[in-house]
């Protein structure tokens, strides 16, 4: 008999657990599997959403560029709301949410608070160069925002001042946090940048705002971005064919070497989406430094030349010209079919990180003029008069 009623113990057991509305452990606790699935990015590769039965985020967050062979470098944050108390799984570190003060590092960290309006949330930044935004100058301005200096040179004594609950870090470029991490605030990873897709990096909207509370209006934003970026994209793929798509290069020498990026990076990939073909077809999802030799090799013959830099004044093909008198060797110069933003006039790192699809728009008026209306205003290239 108690053999029979220790059978039907686990006979209930196992049907409890098979029925548990989709529910896996981790570290003991309940995942919820469709909140983690609304949770989880659908493009960004630098970050994993998932949601515990209590409400707690789980967040683990890796380089997107890392080889999938290598062990990558990662962080993990389980995000508790304010006056829980609970445990979290080993290995996270808690942050109670929504977090009301923080630093950021980049442009892109600052436009998606910007997105969100969530400035008051921002108490430092690292500077106000080629800054546009006249309510975050003013910010600056009358205190409510420090500059904290650059990566590498921070100064520790305003960031205590200011009294973050964490800070937003770009931990693989050029680094200078260990006198961060001496002050005990934790540090979040925001790689953004690093994402190889323009709506992979966009969405990290979604992971901003999963900290501050804005999480539903964060989805909003990016939904809107994915769906006019998508439609878009899906024109330009109905009527483009390899053979007849223009081709395509970017960037200027600096220093005897012209920075070129690889054909699995952000850039080649709007390029492709907006339905050109970028003059590297490799693998490459970062960029090096090449003589123009090289640069030219690949390049003579293409169609368009992307430029953007931050010239003092107006640019034109006579100062590309100045500049290095080999640029009017390459087709594009000849035929004035140079794509130009100039971030001294245009706030490129500003805004652009949450805007892909106006990029989009912008590029897909230029390499096929017939699927935008005529009266097409630009808001970051336009053809270099």
């Amino acid at each position: 008999m108690k053999a029979y009623i220790s059978f039907l113990v686990i006979v209930f057991a196992l049907i409890a657990s098979s029925c548990g509305g989709g529910k896996n452990s981790a570290n003991g606790l309940a995942l919820t599997e469709a909140d983690s699935l609304g949770a989880a990015p659908r493009y960004a590769k630098g970050y994993s959403v998932k949601v515990l039965d209590n409400g707690v985020r789980l967040i683990d967050v890796a380089d997107p560029q890392d080889d999938e062979e290598k062990m990558p470098v990662s962080y993990h944050f389980a995000l508790v709301d304010k006056g829980m108390d609970v445990e979290v799984p080993e290995g996270y570190t808690k942050v109670e949410v929504p977090i009301e003060r923080t630093l950021v590092m980049t442009m892109l960290q600052l436009s998606n608070f910007t997105a969100l309006d969530a400035l008051d949330v921002v108490r430092g930044i690292t500077g106000t160069k080629n800054l546009f935004n006249r309510d975050i100058r003013q910010r600056v301005k009358d205190g409510r925002m420090v500059k904290i200096g650059m990566e590498g040179n921070f100064d520790t004594e305003l960031i205590l001042a200011a009294h973050p609950e964490v800070i937003f870090i770009s931990p693989f470029k050029r680094g200078g946090y260990d006198a961060i991490k001496e002050t005990g605030i934790t540090l979040i990873p925001h790689l953004g940048y690093k994402e190889l897709t323009p709506l992979g990096q966009a969405e990290w909207i979604r992971f901003v705002g999963m900290f501050i509370g804005k999480e539903q209006e964060a989805d909003s934003i990016f939904a809107g971005i994915e769906s006019r970026y998508n439609s878009l994209k899906s024109k330009v793929e109905d009527l483009k064919s390899d053979a007849g798509l223009p081709t395509v290069f970017s960037g200027e020498m600096h220093g005897g070497n012209w920075y070129a990026v690889g054909g699995k990076n952000s850039l080649a990939q709007i390029f492709r989406d907006a339905g050109a073909r970028y003059v590297f077809d490799n693998d490459d999802t970062g960029g090096v430094n090449i003589e123009f030799e090289e640069m030219y090799a690949a390049a003579a013959n293409a169609d368009y030349w992307r430029i953007l830099n931050s010239y003092e004044g107006d640019f034109s093909y006579d100062a590309l010209k100045a500049s290095e008198p080999r640029n009017e060797l390459f087709k594009a110069f000849k035929e004035k079919k140079v794509i130009y933003c100039n971030m001294k006039q245009t706030p490129y790192y500003e805004k652009s990180p949450v805007m892909p699809d106006v990029l989009l728009s912008d590029l897909v008026a230029i390499f096929h003029p017939e699927l935008m209306p005529a009266d097409y205003e630009p808001t970051f290239y336009r053809m270099l008069k």
